[in-house]
Protein backbone atom coordinates (compact mmCIF):
# COMPACT_ATOMS: atom_id res chain seq x y z
CA UNK A 1 0.00 0.00 0.00
CA UNK A 2 1.36 3.52 -1.17
CA UNK A 3 1.54 5.16 1.72
CA UNK A 4 2.43 8.96 3.05
CA UNK A 5 5.98 8.26 3.84
CA UNK A 6 6.60 6.22 0.69
CA UNK A 7 5.74 9.72 -1.28
CA UNK A 8 8.27 11.54 0.67
CA UNK A 9 10.83 9.04 0.18
CA UNK A 10 10.39 9.05 -3.50
CA UNK A 11 9.96 12.59 -3.69
CA UNK A 12 13.34 13.16 -1.81
CA UNK A 13 15.25 10.72 -3.94
CA UNK A 14 14.05 12.33 -7.28
CA UNK A 15 15.26 15.80 -5.49
CA UNK A 16 18.75 14.25 -5.01
CA UNK A 17 18.63 12.72 -8.73
CA UNK A 18 18.27 15.92 -9.79
CA UNK A 19 21.04 17.55 -8.16
CA UNK A 20 23.44 15.32 -9.00
CA UNK A 21 22.88 15.52 -13.04
CA UNK A 22 23.48 19.48 -12.80
CA UNK A 23 26.45 20.54 -13.90
CA UNK A 24 29.35 22.12 -12.21
CA UNK A 25 29.96 25.70 -13.59
CA UNK A 26 33.51 25.80 -15.05
CA UNK A 27 36.02 28.94 -14.03
CA UNK A 28 38.33 30.66 -15.34
CA UNK A 29 41.83 29.85 -14.70
CA UNK A 30 43.42 32.77 -14.33
CA UNK A 31 47.72 32.46 -13.33
CA UNK A 32 49.76 35.54 -11.11
CA UNK A 33 52.92 36.51 -13.01
CA UNK A 34 55.51 39.21 -12.45
CA UNK A 35 56.15 41.39 -15.39
CA UNK A 36 57.41 44.75 -16.20
CA UNK A 37 56.98 47.80 -18.17
CA UNK A 38 59.64 47.80 -21.55
CA UNK A 39 61.42 50.66 -21.60
CA UNK A 40 64.16 51.97 -23.60
CA UNK A 41 67.39 53.51 -22.42
CA UNK A 42 71.23 54.54 -23.76
CA UNK A 43 72.48 53.67 -20.11
CA UNK A 44 74.88 50.65 -20.55
CA UNK A 45 76.62 50.66 -17.14
CA UNK A 46 75.20 52.52 -14.23
CA UNK A 47 76.43 51.78 -11.07
CA UNK A 48 77.24 52.87 -7.54
CA UNK A 49 80.13 51.51 -4.47
CA UNK A 50 80.97 53.20 -1.53
CA UNK A 51 84.51 53.30 -0.49
CA UNK A 52 87.03 54.20 2.25
CA UNK A 53 88.64 57.84 1.37
CA UNK A 54 92.69 56.69 2.01
CA UNK A 55 95.99 58.59 1.54
CA UNK A 56 97.62 57.22 -1.97
CA UNK A 57 101.20 56.32 0.04
CA UNK A 58 100.30 54.65 2.82
CA UNK A 59 103.79 53.12 5.36
CA UNK A 60 104.15 50.86 7.97
CA UNK A 61 107.27 51.62 10.04
CA UNK A 62 109.28 49.33 12.07
CA UNK A 63 112.76 49.79 13.73
CA UNK A 64 115.42 48.86 11.98
CA UNK A 65 117.10 46.71 14.87
CA UNK A 66 115.43 45.03 17.68
CA UNK A 67 114.62 45.76 21.28
CA UNK A 68 112.45 46.95 23.99
CA UNK A 69 109.93 50.23 23.52
CA UNK A 70 110.67 52.65 26.22
CA UNK A 71 109.02 55.42 24.69
CA UNK A 72 106.17 56.40 22.58
CA UNK A 73 105.75 59.97 21.18
CA UNK A 74 102.46 59.71 18.84
CA UNK A 75 99.02 58.96 18.89
CA UNK A 76 96.38 57.53 16.13
CA UNK A 77 95.59 61.21 13.91
CA UNK A 78 98.72 62.89 15.45
CA UNK A 79 99.94 65.36 12.45
CA UNK A 80 103.88 64.70 11.85
CA UNK A 81 107.04 66.02 9.91
CA UNK A 82 110.19 64.50 7.94
CA UNK A 83 112.32 63.13 10.84
CA UNK A 84 110.02 63.48 13.60
CA UNK A 85 110.51 60.87 16.27
CA UNK A 86 107.62 58.19 16.79
CA UNK A 87 109.02 55.81 19.47
CA UNK A 88 112.03 54.90 20.99
CA UNK A 89 113.98 51.58 22.07
CA UNK A 90 116.38 51.34 25.00
CA UNK A 91 119.36 52.38 23.62
CA UNK A 92 121.66 50.93 26.04
CA UNK A 93 123.17 47.78 24.53
CA UNK A 94 123.59 49.65 21.41
CA UNK A 95 125.61 52.29 22.91
CA UNK A 96 127.64 49.27 24.32
CA UNK A 97 127.91 47.94 21.30
CA UNK A 98 129.15 51.42 19.53
CA UNK A 99 131.65 52.09 22.67
CA UNK A 100 133.20 48.58 21.81
CA UNK A 101 134.13 49.18 18.25
CA UNK A 102 135.13 52.77 18.70
CA UNK A 103 137.60 50.82 21.88
CA UNK A 104 138.77 48.34 18.84
CA UNK A 105 139.10 51.38 16.27
CA UNK A 106 141.56 52.90 18.39
CA UNK A 107 143.39 49.52 19.73
CA UNK A 108 143.91 49.13 15.61
CA UNK A 109 144.53 52.92 15.18
CA UNK A 110 147.33 52.06 17.67
CA UNK A 111 148.89 49.35 16.07
CA UNK A 112 149.03 50.80 12.82
CA UNK A 113 150.76 54.01 13.88
CA UNK A 114 153.51 51.83 15.50
CA UNK A 115 153.98 49.74 12.62
CA UNK A 116 154.62 53.13 10.46
CA UNK A 117 156.84 53.68 12.67
CA UNK A 118 158.71 51.00 12.30
CA UNK A 119 158.40 51.18 8.89
CA UNK A 120 160.05 54.48 8.60
CA UNK A 121 162.70 53.46 11.05
CA UNK A 122 163.88 50.33 8.67
CA UNK A 123 163.64 52.21 5.70
CA UNK A 124 166.37 54.99 7.23
CA UNK A 125 168.72 51.61 8.16
CA UNK A 126 168.13 49.77 5.08
CA UNK A 127 169.52 53.71 3.35
CA UNK A 128 172.64 52.82 5.34
CA UNK A 129 173.08 49.39 4.56
CA UNK A 130 172.51 48.00 8.11
CA UNK A 131 169.66 45.38 7.13
CA UNK A 132 168.51 43.61 4.32
CA UNK A 133 165.30 44.77 1.51
CA UNK A 134 163.50 41.34 3.16
CA UNK A 135 163.78 43.08 6.17
CA UNK A 136 162.03 46.33 4.82
CA UNK A 137 159.64 44.43 2.98
CA UNK A 138 158.24 42.41 5.72
CA UNK A 139 157.99 45.83 7.84
CA UNK A 140 156.03 47.42 5.38
CA UNK A 141 153.73 44.25 4.97
CA UNK A 142 153.02 44.72 8.53
CA UNK A 143 152.36 48.24 8.08
CA UNK A 144 149.44 47.77 5.17
CA UNK A 145 147.87 44.73 7.60
CA UNK A 146 147.75 47.28 10.38
CA UNK A 147 146.34 49.75 7.97
CA UNK A 148 143.72 47.50 6.93
CA UNK A 149 142.68 46.35 9.88
CA UNK A 150 142.03 50.45 10.50
CA UNK A 151 140.13 50.51 8.04
CA UNK A 152 137.51 47.28 9.15
CA UNK A 153 137.40 48.74 12.76
CA UNK A 154 136.62 53.00 11.26
CA UNK A 155 133.63 50.17 9.00
CA UNK A 156 132.57 48.53 11.92
CA UNK A 157 132.85 51.94 14.26
CA UNK A 158 130.35 53.51 12.02
CA UNK A 159 127.74 50.90 11.69
CA UNK A 160 127.62 50.34 14.95
CA UNK A 161 126.94 53.88 14.94
CA UNK A 162 124.18 53.43 12.80
CA UNK A 163 122.42 50.69 14.99
CA UNK A 164 122.88 52.91 17.87
CA UNK A 165 120.59 55.86 15.96
CA UNK A 166 118.15 53.21 14.93
CA UNK A 167 116.80 53.19 18.19
CA UNK A 168 114.74 56.29 17.51
CA UNK A 169 111.81 55.71 14.76
CA UNK A 170 111.95 59.04 12.69
CA UNK A 171 109.18 59.79 9.97
CA UNK A 172 110.39 59.91 6.47
CA UNK A 173 107.81 61.94 5.28
CA UNK A 174 104.86 64.53 6.24
CA UNK A 175 101.69 62.91 6.88
CA UNK A 176 98.94 61.65 9.84
CA UNK A 177 99.59 58.32 12.02
CA UNK A 178 96.88 56.68 11.40
CA UNK A 179 97.76 52.96 13.52
CA UNK A 180 100.13 52.26 16.42
CA UNK A 181 100.80 48.78 16.85
CA UNK A 182 102.66 48.47 19.59
CA UNK A 183 103.16 50.26 23.30
CA UNK A 184 105.69 51.10 25.78
CA UNK A 185 107.35 48.08 27.13
CA UNK A 186 107.13 45.57 23.89
CA UNK A 187 109.88 43.55 22.76
CA UNK A 188 110.14 44.24 19.45
CA UNK A 189 111.96 42.52 16.31
CA UNK A 190 113.87 43.74 13.40
CA UNK A 191 111.26 44.99 10.85
CA UNK A 192 108.33 44.75 12.79
CA UNK A 193 105.23 47.38 11.88
CA UNK A 194 104.47 49.87 14.94
CA UNK A 195 103.40 52.74 13.24
CA UNK A 196 101.62 53.16 10.40
CA UNK A 197 101.99 56.78 8.82
CA UNK A 198 99.41 57.89 5.19
CA UNK A 199 101.44 60.64 3.57
CA UNK A 200 99.93 63.87 2.93
CA UNK A 201 98.72 64.82 -0.36
CA UNK A 202 97.12 62.66 -2.80
CA UNK A 203 94.22 60.73 -1.94
CA UNK A 204 91.82 57.81 -3.15
CA UNK A 205 88.66 56.19 -2.11
CA UNK A 206 89.14 52.32 -2.05
CA UNK A 207 86.20 50.30 -3.31
CA UNK A 208 85.21 46.69 -3.71
CA UNK A 209 83.62 45.44 -6.85
CA UNK A 210 81.79 41.70 -7.24
CA UNK A 211 83.54 39.46 -9.68
CA UNK A 212 80.87 39.44 -11.84
CA UNK A 213 80.86 43.98 -12.39
CA UNK A 214 85.25 43.54 -12.84
CA UNK A 215 85.46 43.17 -16.26
CA UNK A 216 82.71 45.62 -17.09
CA UNK A 217 83.75 48.82 -14.87
CA UNK A 218 87.12 47.80 -16.40
CA UNK A 219 86.43 49.80 -19.38
CA UNK A 220 84.15 52.59 -17.85
CA UNK A 221 85.64 55.84 -18.47
CA UNK A 222 82.87 57.89 -16.72
CA UNK A 223 83.93 57.45 -12.89
CA UNK A 224 82.20 60.32 -10.74
CA UNK A 225 82.85 60.85 -7.20
CA UNK A 226 81.09 62.43 -4.02
CA UNK A 227 81.56 62.06 -0.24
CA UNK A 228 78.23 61.19 2.15
CA UNK A 229 79.03 64.26 4.09
CA UNK A 230 78.88 66.26 0.66
CA UNK A 231 76.52 64.21 -1.05
CA UNK A 232 75.79 67.18 -3.91
CA UNK A 233 79.75 67.87 -4.80
CA UNK A 234 80.43 65.60 -7.60
CA UNK A 235 83.83 65.46 -8.91
CA UNK A 236 85.57 62.99 -11.75
CA UNK A 237 87.90 59.52 -10.73
CA UNK A 238 90.08 57.84 -12.33
CA UNK A 239 90.23 54.40 -11.92
CA UNK A 240 94.35 53.66 -10.34
CA UNK A 241 94.75 50.33 -9.68
CA UNK A 242 92.16 47.10 -10.25
CA UNK A 243 93.46 44.09 -8.02
CA UNK A 244 94.04 40.65 -10.02
CA UNK A 245 93.26 38.63 -6.85
CA UNK A 246 89.45 38.68 -4.70
CA UNK A 247 90.19 39.00 -1.28
CA UNK A 248 90.13 36.16 0.89
CA UNK A 249 86.87 37.60 2.88
CA UNK A 250 84.96 39.29 1.02
CA UNK A 251 85.53 37.95 -2.27
CA UNK A 252 85.41 41.19 -3.87
CA UNK A 253 88.30 42.82 -5.86
CA UNK A 254 90.26 45.66 -4.54
CA UNK A 255 89.64 49.01 -6.80
CA UNK A 256 91.90 52.50 -6.24
CA UNK A 257 90.21 55.81 -7.68
CA UNK A 258 92.33 58.23 -7.82
CA UNK A 259 90.45 61.54 -6.70
CA UNK A 260 91.88 65.52 -7.63
CA UNK A 261 92.96 67.64 -5.24
CA UNK A 262 89.85 70.47 -5.69
CA UNK A 263 88.35 67.56 -3.21
CA UNK A 264 89.71 68.81 -0.34
CA UNK A 265 87.03 68.32 2.00
CA UNK A 266 88.04 64.45 1.80
CA UNK A 267 89.58 63.18 5.16
CA UNK A 268 91.02 60.07 5.89
CA UNK A 269 88.57 57.14 6.81
CA UNK A 270 85.77 59.86 5.12
CA UNK A 271 82.89 57.21 3.13
CA UNK A 272 82.72 58.46 -0.50
CA UNK A 273 80.86 56.98 -2.94
CA UNK A 274 82.10 55.82 -6.22
CA UNK A 275 79.74 56.23 -9.63
CA UNK A 276 80.84 54.39 -13.02
CA UNK A 277 78.75 55.34 -16.01
CA UNK A 278 78.49 54.59 -19.76
CA UNK A 279 75.99 54.97 -22.75
CA UNK A 280 75.33 53.09 -25.92
CA UNK A 281 74.90 54.73 -29.11
CA UNK A 282 71.75 53.79 -29.59
CA UNK A 283 69.00 53.07 -27.29
CA UNK A 284 68.14 49.45 -25.72
CA UNK A 285 65.58 47.44 -24.39
CA UNK A 286 66.83 45.19 -21.64
CA UNK A 287 64.63 42.74 -19.95
CA UNK A 288 65.69 39.48 -17.21
CA UNK A 289 66.69 36.07 -18.82
CA UNK A 290 63.82 34.72 -16.79
CA UNK A 291 61.55 36.93 -19.59
CA UNK A 292 62.59 34.48 -22.46
CA UNK A 293 60.35 31.53 -23.25
CA UNK A 294 62.19 29.00 -25.56
CA UNK A 295 60.46 26.78 -27.90
CA UNK A 296 62.26 24.48 -30.95
CA UNK A 297 64.36 26.92 -31.67
CA UNK A 298 62.51 30.34 -31.38
CA UNK A 299 63.08 32.55 -28.41
CA UNK A 300 59.93 34.66 -27.48
CA UNK A 301 58.70 36.50 -24.84
CA UNK A 302 55.21 37.23 -23.23
CA UNK A 303 53.27 40.38 -23.57
CA UNK A 304 50.47 40.78 -21.54
CA UNK A 305 47.59 42.83 -23.62
CA UNK A 306 43.98 43.38 -22.04
CA UNK A 307 44.99 40.80 -18.77
CA UNK A 308 45.67 37.98 -21.66
CA UNK A 309 48.94 37.07 -22.76
CA UNK A 310 50.49 36.40 -25.88
CA UNK A 311 53.88 34.83 -27.04
CA UNK A 312 55.86 36.96 -29.68
CA UNK A 313 59.46 36.24 -31.19
CA UNK A 314 62.10 38.59 -30.37
CA UNK A 315 65.96 38.67 -31.72
CA UNK A 316 68.51 38.63 -28.59
CA UNK A 317 70.99 41.63 -29.49
CA UNK A 318 73.76 40.59 -26.85
CA UNK A 319 74.17 40.38 -22.71
CA UNK A 320 74.08 42.99 -20.46
CA UNK A 321 75.60 42.14 -16.74
CA UNK A 322 72.70 40.01 -16.28
CA UNK A 323 70.22 41.08 -18.00
CA UNK A 324 69.39 40.15 -21.94
CA UNK A 325 69.14 43.28 -24.76
CA UNK A 326 66.05 42.69 -27.03
CA UNK A 327 67.11 43.77 -30.76
CA UNK A 328 63.63 43.59 -31.92
CA UNK A 329 60.38 42.05 -31.40
CA UNK A 330 58.71 44.38 -28.87
CA UNK A 331 59.12 48.26 -28.07
CA UNK A 332 58.84 50.94 -25.11
CA UNK A 333 56.05 51.00 -23.42
CA UNK A 334 54.46 47.08 -23.50
CA UNK A 335 54.23 44.46 -20.39
CA UNK A 336 56.48 41.64 -20.69
CA UNK A 337 55.90 38.21 -18.36
CA UNK A 338 59.55 37.93 -16.10
CA UNK A 339 58.24 35.25 -14.12
CA UNK A 340 56.34 32.09 -14.72
CA UNK A 341 56.62 31.89 -18.74
CA UNK A 342 56.86 28.22 -18.58
CA UNK A 343 53.34 27.53 -17.23
CA UNK A 344 51.68 29.88 -19.91
CA UNK A 345 49.95 29.30 -23.16
CA UNK A 346 48.31 31.92 -25.56
CA UNK A 347 45.56 33.69 -24.78
CA UNK A 348 45.94 33.06 -20.72
CA UNK A 349 44.00 35.20 -18.41
CA UNK A 350 46.79 36.05 -15.81
CA UNK A 351 47.07 38.83 -13.06
CA UNK A 352 49.91 40.53 -11.96
CA UNK A 353 51.51 40.52 -8.59
CA UNK A 354 52.36 43.32 -6.92
CA UNK A 355 51.13 47.09 -6.93
CA UNK A 356 53.31 48.57 -8.93
CA UNK A 357 54.57 47.51 -12.14
CA UNK A 358 58.72 47.94 -12.41
CA UNK A 359 60.09 48.98 -15.33
CA UNK A 360 62.73 47.63 -17.62
CA UNK A 361 66.43 47.88 -16.22
CA UNK A 362 68.52 50.42 -17.00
Amino acid sequence: MFTLKNMLVATSALVLLGACSKHEEKTEDIRPVRAMLLASSDVDVNAEFSGEVRARIESRLGFRVGGKIVNRKVDVGTLVKKGQVLMQLDPQDLQLSQAQALANLRAAETNRDLAKADLKRYQELVSKSFVSQSVLDAKDSTFKAAQANVEASQAAYRGQSNQAAYAALVSDVDGVVTEVDAEIGQVVAAGTPVVRVAKSGEKEIVIGLPEDKVEVLRRVADVQVRLWADPKNTVPGKIREISPVADPSTRTYTVKVSIPDSLAEAKLGMTAVVQFASKTPTPQIKVPLTALFHEKSQTSVWLVEQGAVKLVPVTIGGVAGNDIVLASGVKPGQTVVTAGVNLLKPGQKVTILGNDLPKAAK
